[in-house]
């Protein structure tokens, strides 16, 4: 009687197994970074984005690049054709892989 009264009252307390899901969002970044900060057009897969460059002097590995968010450009993780412009004139053409949560630093 003690056994089945313990049994009524777990399963009315609502016990079982529950699950949560969370993680990280499911985009990354890519950064420009040269001696100077000027002004680049980039296109990347067709869509082209006006900004400026990170001067490397002020970029260290040690800083937290994604607080620029002005100086870079959010984008879906995979592989994307970058082609960055700059005064009319092509500076850097590459095919890239960026993965979740990168935050990918092309010098130029």
């Amino acid at each position: 009687m003690l056994m089945a009264s313990a049994m009524l009252a777990l399963t009315g307390c609502n016990v079982g197994v529950h699950s949560v899901a969370s993680g990280s969002a499911d985009e990354c970044a890519v950064c420009f970074v040269s001696t100077d900060s000027y002004d680049i057009s980039v296109d990347i897969d067709g869509t082209v984005y006006e900004l400026k460059t990170v001067k490397q002097k002020s970029y260290k590995a040690h800083r937290d690049i994604k607080a620029r968010a002005n100086e870079q450009i959010i984008i879906t993780p995979g592989r994307h054709k970058v082609k960055v412009m700059r005064d009319g004139k092509e500076v850097y053409s590459k095919e890239i892989f960026v993965s979740a949560t990168e935050t990918k630093v092309i010098e130029i």
